[in-house]
């Protein structure tokens, strides 16, 4: 087990925790409110810095049932929370809704947060990549069964 540690930086931010035990994410909430139209995108702050520990990354990812039922989208997901950063965590909302506005209240649950550990890395020039099976095919092109 790793210990993240969290400071709220407003009194009335939310500390994430999990729904469920066994989830993988812990919920980020709102800590404002903001207004989406159709089609609209914001930057919706938490209130909450963390710490995550050396060797791990935090991931901030959206929530399906949001997506599902409002069709609110994480922007830039997952929103890559590095180790040394110790900001406010911010997420970017997209409302993909072409009729209805989103109102997301403070305390309302927006996103989660993953937090996976992350090897290092050495990075080596080379002239040459190995061969694979895949090799320089893109986008579309895993075979059809």
């Amino acid at each position: 087990m790793i210990e993240v540690e969290i400071r709220r930086m407003h009194a009335d931010a939310r500390v994430p925790e999990r729904a469920y035990d066994g989830d993988a994410g812990l919920d980020l909430a709102a800590c404002e409110e903001v207004r989406l139209e159709p089609g609209e995108r914001a930057l919706v702050g938490t209130g909450l810095a963390v710490a995550i520990p050396d060797g791990y990354a935090g991931f901030v990812q959206p929530r399906s049932g949001l997506a599902a039922r409002h069709g609110i989208a994480v922007v830039n997901s997952p929103g890559l929370i590095d180790s040394g950063y110790r900001g406010e965590i911010k997420v970017v909302l997209l409302n993909t809704d072409r009729e209805r506005t989103f109102v997301a209240e403070p305390g309302e649950r927006i996103a989660q947060l993953v937090v996976l550990p992350v090897p290092e890395l050495l990075v080596r020039e080379v002239d040459e990549l190995p061969d694979s099976e895949r090799g320089v095919r893109g986008f579309g092109s895993s075979p059809s069964v």
